[in-house]
This record gives C-alpha cells, sequence and structure tokens, in this order.
C-alpha cells in the first residue's frame, strides 16, 4: 500500500483536500506516535488505516463545518495523544495552539511530536481546571475529543474562551445533547447548532458548536472533584 496516496485519497473522500506535504507529515506523527506507543499508552488505535480514518480525518473532518479565520487561537482541553489538535495544526498551520493535558508523560511526547512532524503548537502540562481559571477567556476557539458528558466538558472548556468565541465538542451520535443546556448557560454559552455526520468508515459523529454569549462565572471551573461529583 503506498500509505501517503491512501491519506490524500481518504481526506478526499471526506471532502478535504491535503496541501503539499501535509500528507507527508500525517503519516510520519503516524509513525512516530505509534513507535512512542510501545512505551508510553498513547492510544489503542494501532491499525494504520484505522488511524488515518478515527485519529486524523476524525480531527480535522469537524473544523471543515465551522467558519475558523485565519491565525485563531485555539486550546485543546485534554488532548490526550494530541488529538484533534495535531492533525489540525498540520491542517492549518495558520493557527496558535495549546495542547493541554494532566500527565506529564503525554506532554513530552507531545513536543517530541510537533519537531517530529514540523509544527508549532504551545504544550502546557497542567489540569484543566486549574489552567481554567489563570488563562480564562483568552482563546478563539476551546476543543475537546474527550469522553467525559458534555455538561462536564463545558466546565472545563467554556471559561477558556473568549466571549464571542466557540467551544466545539466533538461527540458520539449517542450523546443526549439536552441535559448540558443548563450548564452551557450558567457558564456563559449558547448551543449554536449540533451537526451529526459520518466518517469515511461509516462511524457516526456529532459536532457540538457553543457559542460564549457572555462572560463565565469566576467561581468556575470548580474543582475537580466538584466537577464530576455535582455537574452543573
Amino acid at each position: 500500500m503506498d500509505r501517503i496516496k491512501f491519506i490524500v485519497e481518504e481526506f478526499l473522500k471526506a471532502g478535504i483536500t491535503l496541501a503539499d506535504g501535509q500528507a507527508e507529515k500525517l503519516l510520519k506523527l503516524n509513525d512516530f506516535m505509534l513507535e512512542y506507543n510501545k512505551n508510553v499508552n498513547l492510544t489503542a488505535i494501532t491499525e494504520f488505516s484505522e488511524v488515518v480514518v478515527k485519529h486524523f480525518i476524525d480531527s480535522v473532518l469537524p473544523f471543515t463545518m465551522l467558519n475558523v479565520p485565519k491565525n485563531s487561537s485555539i486550546i485543546d482541553v485534554g488532548t490526550g495523544a494530541g488529538f484533534p489538535s495535531l492533525p489540525l495544526v498540520i491542517w492549518r498551520n495558520d493557527l496558535n495552539a495549546v495542547l493541554v493535558d494532566s500527565l506529564e508523560k503525554r506532554c513530552v511526547y507531545l513536543e517530541k511530536a510537533c519537531k517530529e512532524v514540523g509544527v508549532n503548537a504551545e504544550i502546557v502540562h497542567a489540569r484543566g481546571e486549574e489552567l481554567g481559571r489563570i488563562r480564562r477567556e483568552e482563546f478563539d476557539f476551546a476543543c475537546a475529543r474527550a469522553v467525559a458528558a458534555l455538561p462536564t466538558l463545558a466546565e472545563y472548556c467554556i471559561p477558556f474562551v473568549k466571549v464571542g468565541g466557540y467551544f466545539i465538542a466533538l461527540k458520539s451520535t449517542n450523546e443526549d445533547i439536552k441535559p448540558a443546556e443548563k450548564a452551557i448557560d450558567v457558564l456563559g454559552g449558547k448551543i449554536e447548532k449540533t451537526v451529526d455526520y459520518t466518517l469515511t468508515n461509516g462511524d457516526g459523529r456529532r459536532l457540538v458548536i457553543i457559542k460564549k454569549v457572555r462572560q463565565t462565572p469566576t467561581k468556575y471551573p470548580r474543582n475537580s472533584a466538584n466537577i464530576k461529583k455535582k455537574p452543573l
């Protein structure tokens, strides 16, 4: 299999045209991540074609459905192995990205991965709720592809967003968004729209676009124990 050709063609199936050199960078990221994964747990997805679809396309495709102005600032909260942000900054190298994770070993990997593929991003080792009190309302966009329920994710992410900016939640289609409406409102956000779509392998996804319409009250985000124990 010509792996570069596979990446280019799979992205085309998703309606995304990669610029020169981007497929090569994604391939480098795949190889570096899977080699590093032997020693540090980054991903359970290790089959090349699945990495391309379930990590790379899954990271980029939602952002083709949004208006993300040039040079926007974006924070990826609980980025893990760098999804969605690493494929996103390969595709959009104008973005000013901050990748946040609470595990130092993953942050070390992320620093190395950025150097390996030749992208610029700020890597921050921190708990999301602690950083949210320091860098509140600093970013045009916040995003998360975490498995936490939307009310919990909203409390971690919305405080980072400027009024007029957006929190972008990448979710599965089986999550009911309705229970999150109260939490989103309390935090100063409003659901602008949700979009259901499929990846090139047929897997369903749900994009939740939340606009920040007013400042987040200063008592949020709360500490992690309260967020988990008493979701808004």
